[in-house]
């Protein structure tokens, strides 16, 4: 029986295009790298990490139930990433709006209609919103007893601030009829200058940080005549002024206005 002769295997004289091509890819990537590398503004990065510690709270004594105590970034400032200047103040009023909501919480239930605090921020300044129908009986300038331990909560972290705090009332469209206040003017102006003067008498500020002003209703947050959007309208504003930059004085001038008597 004659043996079947077996063809020799087609040698590939192309298999280095292989290594080669991993090659190539390889040496791109580490150019890629090296690139980006040679693109890191060190100081930059460094800056960025400082700030992310002290914005997480990483380090420090500060926690959920006081204002944070330890030093910001060497520099005092937040590194922007995208490239836009610093931006500490923002850094330091969304704190601010952390600790006045956790503060609250514990004595804030949560129901069907407008929270009674909400804490809102406006640029360099934040504001707590007081639902007057918590605070107040209608047609009164009295705070309701069972309310003054969330008033007392906000207090404790809005006067160690030693900021400027301006307590704006506003009420909604209806006339103020069956009580002692001639019309909403007044009974805006004074609710609240019911909670400056608890804020002086209770926790001690410094009534040149204080003032107390009246807008009726020239002011909504809610359009419409509905319960809903007049229940929004009818609060107290503490608007908390945090100009970071420079020291905060107390104004000798600043207006107030003091409870009428009952």
């Amino acid at each position: 029986m004659s043996k079947k002769k077996h063809e020799e295997e087609h040698e590939n004289h192309e298999r280095w295009l292989v290594s080669y091509a991993d090659f190539i890819t390889l040496l791109f990537a580490f150019f890629v790298v090296m690139y980006s590398v040679s693109r890191v503004d060190n100081k930059k990065v460094k800056q960025a990490a400082a700030s992310i510690k002290w914005a997480m709270h990483m380090s420090g004594t500060g926690g959920v139930g006081q204002m944070p105590i330890f030093d910001g970034p060497p520099d005092g400032s937040i590194v922007d990433m995208g490239g836009g200047a610093p931006h500490a103040q923002q850094a330091e009023v969304e704190t601010i709006r952390r600790q006045i909501e956790n503060r609250v919480r514990p004595f804030v239930i949560q129901k069907p209609g407008p929270v009674a605090v909400a804490v809102v921020v406006e640029g360099d300044r934040v504001m707590v919103r007081l639902a007057a129908a918590e605070f107040f009986d209608p047609g009164q300038a009295v705070l309701r007893p069972q309310i003054l331990p969330v008033l007392d909560a906000i207090a404790q972290e809005i006067v160690p601030l030693k900021r400027p705090l301006r307590v704006e009332g506003h009420t909604d469209d209806s006339p103020a009829t069956g009580g002692r206040f001639r019309d909403n003017w007044e009974l805006s102006a004074s609710r609240a200058a019911t909670v400056v003067s608890y804020l002086e008498r209770a926790h001690g500020s410094s009534p040149g940080l204080l003032s107390a002003t009246g807008y009726a209703a020239t002011k909504p947050i809610a359009e419409g005549t509905s319960r809903e959007a007049r229940d929004l309208n009818r609060r107290v504003e503490m608007v908390l002024e945090l100009d970071l930059k420079a020291e905060a004085k107390p104004r000798k001038d600043a207006p107030r206005f003091d409870p009428l008597p009952n």
